[in-house]
């Protein structure tokens, strides 16, 4: 079974691990092929049309099971990585060990973004940006810049606390927990952790970022605990909503699966906390 760990806890050689399995995937082109998707979600994803993987009920269904498809591509390549989760309500400074050169990387240039130091720095040759937003081929960030703070604790606990997962218009300006969460009203949660990193989490092509995928194993935990604390409050619509997944309706791009399908994640990996 899959344990996915805070990443504050990873041994030097989980990190390691982890971090070279994220370069042969890039290696091989299978990275920018879940870049490109997330991208072209973002764009066709609007408030007043179909939209399934941002802005609507099957947000966190469907980055669920993006992430599974990621973690498994990972683990073709070493079958011991499992994702790491950011917590970001505690580990929230631009000193954290996720940003150090052994892991991530930490903050661009200032005049360019530029991120220059870690194994995803421009100068090793080892992540050249594909798929791009500019005429730019280096990763970039910008962390707090402009002085925006991480969502804490009180933020997150007050999002958990909403007892409705998600209610018409089904959309960024929707009441209820998952828009909560996902950062288009109230204290934003999700949204606001992409614009405090900067650069391409500030972007459709955010998975360009390796952080990405901590800060959504995140995501999803939060999701799990909501769960665990309104196991009466499922998830909604149940049926015959235009332009949302329902229920039991199958999301793209794999039409093989349903919110229903992805509620419970435990048949696919558990937390370590």
């Amino acid at each position: 079974m899959t344990v996915r760990k805070n990443q504050a806890s990873l041994t030097a050689g989980e990190k390691r691990r982890f971090v070279a399995a994220l370069l042969e995937l890039k290696r091989s082109g299978r990275y920018d092929a879940f870049v490109s998707t997330h991208n072209d979600f973002i764009v066709s994803d609007t408030d007043h049309g179909p939209r399934t993987g941002h802005r609507s009920p099957s947000f966190l269904p469907w980055h669920r099971r993006f992430l599974l498809e990621f973690e498994r591509a990972l683990q073709s390549v070493d079958a011991s990585v499992a994702l790491p989760y950011w917590d970001w309500t505690t580990d929230s400074s631009v000193r954290s060990s996720l940003w150090a050169p052994d892991f991530l990387g930490g903050s661009g240039r200032s005049r360019d973004g530029r991120v220059t130091d870690g194994p995803f720095a421009a100068s090793t040759g080892d992540w050249p940006i594909a798929v791009r937003v500019d005429e730019r081929t280096y990763l970039r960030r910008a962390l707090g810049a402009g002085g925006l703070r991480l969502p804490t604790r009180a933020d997150v606990e007050s999002v958990l606390s909403m007892p409705t997962y998600d209610m018409p218009p089904w959309n960024s300006g929707s009441d209820g927990f998952r828009n909560h969460l996902e950062g288009w009203r109230g204290v934003n949660l999700h949204n606001r952790v992409h614009v405090w990193v900067g650069g391409h989490m500030a972007t459709g092509a955010s998975p360009n970022d390796p952080v990405f995928w901590l800060h959504h194993a995140y995501i999803d935990k939060l999701w799990s605990e909501w769960q665990r604390r309104h196991p009466g409050s499922g998830y909604l619509p149940a049926t015959g909503t235009p332009d949302v997944v329902d229920l039991d309706e199958t999301m793209r791009p794999w039409h093989d699966t349903t919110p229903a399908a992805l509620l419970d994640h435990t048949p696919h990996y558990t937390f370590d906390a």
